[in-house]
């Protein structure tokens, strides 16, 4: 195993961010583990969706609120020109203004700048491997703020169902999942199909949170 961790290739990065310490701060910080490359850093959403778009990053640390294009633009616009790479919000806010539109728009995950560094890493390989990654302080808050009260009240998961969403909530990949419950990634993507209609939600953070609010994950 050791073997096979040693071969696999960097993530790689670019970093979105008007500040310019904070951007020096993180390359410094990702330049110093190996698993890391960081190819690119932009100041603003705009020029943050031309990088991306040329230099191809496994994951985009994103931050929100910049003057030169903001973060859930630049996220909403990777989305919609269908860019490989995954967003990562690493930003100081984490108020429903900000975070719904973020996870709406497309964001893998939503960290605040306060996560240790150990945290931080391996959101950002979770991320990599299309994972979700919410900050519990962020998580909170969407419990409450996705909550839709025009889904019928007796749309209630399967038990294959709850499984799948509580191993979505362990940040599991559909292949992992898949070879968890011993099913297909095609059956897995159906039963979160589903899970997704009865909770009424879009995405795989909005599912945990939803399913969190109404007790399904405890």
């Amino acid at each position: 195993m050791a073997d096979e961790v040693g071969t696999c290739p960097p993530v790689t990065l670019l970093i979105v961010d008007d500040h310019p310490v904070v951007r020096d701060g993180l390359r410094g910080m990702f330049a110093a583990d190996p698993g890391f490359h960081v190819l690119g850093e932009a100041s603003g959403g705009v020029e943050g969706v031309r990088l991306a778009l040329r230099l191809d990053p496994d994951v985009v640390l994103m931050d929100l609120r910049m003057p030169a294009g903001s973060g859930v633009e630049a996220i909403a616009e990777l989305s919609r020109l269908g860019a490989r790479a995954k967003v990562l919000v690493l930003t100081t806010y984490d108020t429903d203004s900000d975070t719904i539109p973020a996870i709406e728009a497309g964001a893998t995950g939503y960290l605040l700048k306060d996560a240790p560094r150990a945290d931080l890493f391996a959101a950002v390989r979770a991320a990599a491997e299309g994972r979700t990654v919410l900050s519990p302080a962020v998580a909170s808050r969407l419990f409450s703020a996705v909550r839709k009260p025009a889904v019928p009240a007796g749309e209630t998961l399967s038990a294959r169902e709850r499984e799948v969403v509580e191993l979505v909530a362990k940040g599991m990949s559909n292949r992992e999942i898949a070879r968890e419950l011993f099913i297909s990634e095609a059956t897995v993507k159906t039963h979160l199909t589903h899970l997704y209609g009865k909770l009424g939600v879009k995405d795989r953070a909005a599912a945990v949170a939803v399913a969190y609010d109404r007790g399904i994950l405890g």
